[in-house]
């Protein structure tokens, strides 16, 4: 008993020593390293559609509500089922809509925004879950595609008219959290084009736009490329409303099947950006065409996209797309 008290006297001594007793030692704060929060470009929203009351007409319809009209919502099966061998989804659905006022607005500020203009958005279904998705762009998606300050008001408006829609199409939906690496947030990506405009001494403004669309169309369609929406934007906007900045303005919508199916197999977000839109425009004050669309790094950017199935598609279409245009603006 002595030698296991002397012991337990000498310990102390020794702790005490030392200056380490328990009473004076603190605990080792670990300190959580935050990751900073990924800006999306793309948004997913989801709702439960046990009893399949939504649909891509649901959808467009309530969207139109609150004043998004759609310029198109086509049945991607359809053309998928009589040239692939497999479906992805029992719903897959690319759709166009725009606000008339606001794209008014943006474009008289902001030539570029005819890269958004119609928008775009994919509808599709989660057999599994028995579950409805749409994707678009958030308003952070915008600005990175057209280079328009995220803080504008009319983008602002625009990107909130999106979310309205989508919580009136689907009331019970969430948006989703994604868990995307988006790359380069603050690059635009877009493929520009320019070309001095030369009139014939018979010609007129309108055959030289009528005659670079002719040989666009007739290079596009014969490699596959489909053109499902064509908006003229000088007359069904800018006539209407006064506005006479431009000889001409007008956006196609652009897609390509053997492009869109394979990325949505395992991206079916990337209807957020396609059909893909194009500008064309000449100003009345230069001797200029410019010519735009959105380059396919937004796609593989945004949406983290690493398997080559779906960049090899992208990037040989944007290669021809690129070649073509080149050739009509040298």
């Amino acid at each position: 008993m002595k030698k296991i008290y002397s012991l337990a006297v000498a310990c102390v001594a020794t702790v005490t020593m030392l200056g380490c007793s328990a009473s004076t030692t603190k605990p080792v704060e670990v300190k959580k390293v935050q990751k900073p929060a990924v800006i999306q470009s793309v948004q997913v929203f989801e709702a439960d559609n046990s009893d399949g009351k939504i649909t891509p007409k649901t959808i467009s319809a309530d969207m139109a509500k609150v004043g998004l009209a759609s310029s198109g919502n086509n049945d991607m099966n359809k053309p998928f089922s009589q040239r692939f061998p497999k479906l992805h989804y029992k719903t897959y659905n690319l759709a166009m809509f725009k606000n008339d006022e606001l794209t008014i607005k943006l474009i008289k500020k902001y030539p570029n925004f005819g890269l958004l203009t119609p928008m775009t958005m994919s509808i599709w279904s989660d057999d599994e879950k028995k579950t409805m998705k749409v994707a678009t762009l958030t308003i952070n998606g915008m600005a990175r595609a057209t280079g328009i300050p995220v803080t504008d008001p009319d983008l602002v408006a625009y990107a909130s008219m999106v979310k309205k829609g989508l919580k009136s199409a689907m009331p019970n939906g969430k948006f989703q959290e994604l868990n995307f690496s988006v790359k380069e947030p603050k690059n635009s990506f877009a493929q520009t084009f320019s070309a001095d405009v030369e009139i014939d001494e018979d010609g007129s403004m309108e055959d030289f736009r009528e005659d670079f669309e002719s040989e666009f169309e007739g290079e596009m369609e014969p490699i596959g490329f489909l053109m499902p929406n064509y908006t003229n934007v000088q007359e069904e906007l800018f006539e209407p409303a006064g506005y006479d900045k431009y000889d001409f303005y007008v956006t196609y919508s652009i897609c390509k099947f053997d492009v869109i199916y394979p990325v949505s197999k395992l991206h079916p977000e990337a209807g957020a950006y396609a059909p893909c839109s194009m500008f064309l425009y000449k100003n009345k004050d230069e001797e200029k065409l410019h010519v735009g669309y959105l380059g396919v790094k937004n796609w593989i950017t945004t949406l983290d996209i690493k398997d080559q199935e779906s960049i090899k598609p992208l990037l040989e279409a944007q290669e021809m797309i690129n070649g073509i245009l080149t050739e009509l603006t040298e």
